[in-house]
């Protein structure tokens, strides 16, 4: 296969330490992130390990609590004694009055167990130095806010779109992978960025999606592993993995003359929408001419 661009195996070698120092760092990087979310979200259901439940209760919240007691059941659990967080959620549990803040000593364990973290000189997260502030964790838990949202959003948005450029571009001197399944590598993770900063306010609307977080954050991983291990054996490991080694088998499979896995799946999906495009038609029909006139109705006694 003919290449227009120079493969990684044939750059030079300051070429190659510079790609593999940025891929070792950015996946390592990768690496303590996921540590951070078993640490977060991982502990919202109080028990270690990332699950569903973590998700709904962090992002949907846990309606049947208040935050406060939720964070003492959870991710805050091991910073206080059990007898500690029970007196606190008692007092959360009695109204959280602030004269019985002093009375029940409920300061004096807030300022030994919490103020070390939560204080004024940090950020993103409650100052529990002013009553008023841990009063607001009294009430409901409805998970994450819309402003708090909005930050981490934009920031995920900026931050990881970079990281997935720069792995990406590496990538794209990969000699190995046909164009097709390159671009679908380099363009997977944007699709499944976008999906996951979606998938976090619909989860806040409603907890089902939150499968739809887990699904797009294993795309973006499946994505990530992929391009950083092709990048890294094309560059140091070529002739023992792609020529004397298992590789060869995956590139006779690439330079086969059969239709590749994407372009079945991909006419497999368009006979699925011609199966299904009289029924979409017949759905768009009835909302046109039921749905829609009824929610028109709504509004205009809404208005």
């Amino acid at each position: 296969m003919t290449t227009k661009f120079t493969p990684l195996k044939d750059h030079d070698t300051p070429i190659k330490v510079l790609f593999t120092g940025y891929l070792c760092t950015v996946g390592i990087g990768y690496l303590f992130a996921l540590i951070q979310i078993l640490f977060t979200h991982g502990m919202a259901d109080g028990k270690f390990g990332l699950s569903v439940d973590d998700i709904v209760y962090s992002y949907y919240g846990n309606r049947s609590g208040t935050v406060l007691e939720q964070k003492l059941n959870g991710s805050m659990k091991d910073n206080a004694p059990e007898l500690e967080r029970f007196k606190i959620m008692e007092w959360v549990r009695e109204g959280a009055d602030s004269d019985d803040y002093k009375s029940e000593g409920i300061d004096k364990i807030i300022e030994s167990r919490c103020v070390m973290c939560h204080n004024k000189e940090a950020s993103g997260i409650p100052d529990f130095t002013e009553f008023e502030n841990l009063k607001a964790l009294t009430t409901e838990d409805t998970g994450a806010t819309f402003a708090s949202l909005t930050r981490v959003s934009h920031v995920h948005m900026f931050g990881i779109s970079f990281i997935f450029m720069f792995v990406g571009l590496i990538f794209s001197f990969a000699e190995t992978t046909t164009t097709q399944y390159k671009c679908i590598a380099i363009g997977m993770p944007y699709v499944f960025l976008v999906a996951d900063i979606l998938s976090w306010w619909l989860t806040k609307i409603h907890p089902m999606f939150a499968w739809l977080v887990i699904f797009a954050g294993m795309g973006m991983g499946v994505s990530f592993i992929f391009m950083w291990v092709t990048a890294i054996l094309e560059m140091w490991l070529f002739k023992p993995v792609f020529i004397n080694g298992w590789g060869s088998r995956y590139l006779e499979l690439r330079d086969s003359t059969d239709a590749s896995l994407a372009d079945r799946l991909w006419s497999y999906a368009k006979a699925l929408g011609r199966q299904i495009k009289p029924a979409a038609a017949f759905v768009v029909d009835l909302w046109l001419t039921r749905g829609w006139p009824v929610v028109k109705g709504w509004f205009k006694k809404i208005s």
